[in-house]
């Protein structure tokens, strides 16, 4: 069975074009896998780290052994540095070596099978043409009729930051962009890790050319993505492995999603 919508222009009208969707768009809706994708693609963009493996090491520090009424921690002799028994390389002690510590070597990516990667990416792509799903991540879509959402070609000319926010705004999704530019203070210890402020997700445009000049014009746009067939990753799809993100096509990028899973 075929899925037909209408294709929308730049005021966000209906023209006299449509499109059938790829057989991609009725894959079933896994949440399990596209979770597990989701944090294997995050796991590449971690930093290896790790501490020296001499750190806390490089110190003269020996036992005195038993018999003299101190415990028998290692200490090191008097110099400029320490004075004289003062404790050293053990693990409790300042300045000592770290019992545990991180190594650069550990296996930080998280591997996945290429069959279940592949069935994860058809399924959060399906799930953008859910709009229950869209509407339970959080997105403001209630005036969308449709689902998923294909513009004309046309929109990929666009090279002004101020005309791809009126195309948005013609679609009705003035409440999706004011949540998307709430960003908020995090609640929590995260405020000193790094991590202060919570920014929302908002819309992704999947556009048939890297090149276009809308890739420049739409990523000005807080919350706002923009990706080609080619490049687009669950990680795209369902950030912080919730999928059903809302998902601007274009003819162009559909043609593109059918001549890569067909």
């Amino acid at each position: 069975m075929t899925i037909t919508v209408p294709v929308l222009n730049k005021k966000g009208n209906k023209t006299r074009k449509t499109v059938e969707l790829p057989a991609i768009f009725e894959t079933p809706y896994r949440p399990d896998l596209i979770k597990r994708a989701v944090l294997s693609e995050q796991s590449y963009q971690y930093q290896p780290k790790g501490v020296s493996p001499l750190a806390g090491r490089l110190v003269a520090a020996s036992s005195p052994g038993p018999g003299r009424g101190i415990s028998r921690a290692p200490r090191t002799g008097g110099n400029r540095t320490h004075h004289a028994s003062r404790g050293a390389f053990a693990t409790f002690a300042v300045g000592g070596k770290v019992a545990h510590p991180p190594r650069a070597e550990k296996k930080i990516i998280e591997r996945m099978n290429r069959k279940e990667h592949r069935l994860a990416l058809k399924s959060a792509i399906a799930a953008t043409a859910s709009k229950t799903l869209v509407l339970s991540r959080g997105h403001k879509a209630d005036n969308i009729k449709t689902l998923p959402i294909v513009l004309s070609d046309d929109i990929e000319k666009l090279s002004k930051t101020k005309d791809v926010v009126a195309l948005l705004e013609a679609l009705k999704l003035e409440e999706e962009l004011e949540r998307a530019a709430n960003v908020h203070i995090r609640a929590g210890k995260g405020k000193m890790r790094g991590r202060k402020y919570k920014r929302p997700v908002g819309p992704l445009f999947v556009v048939s050319d890297e090149e276009a000049p809308v890739v420049a014009a739409a990523r000005n746009i807080p919350g706002v993505t923009v990706t080609t067939p080619k490049k687009l990753k669950v990680l795209d799809l369902a950030p912080g492995t919730f999928a059903a993100r809302l998902t601007l096509w274009t003819e162009g990028a559909i043609k593109g999603i059918e001549e890569r899973w067909s």
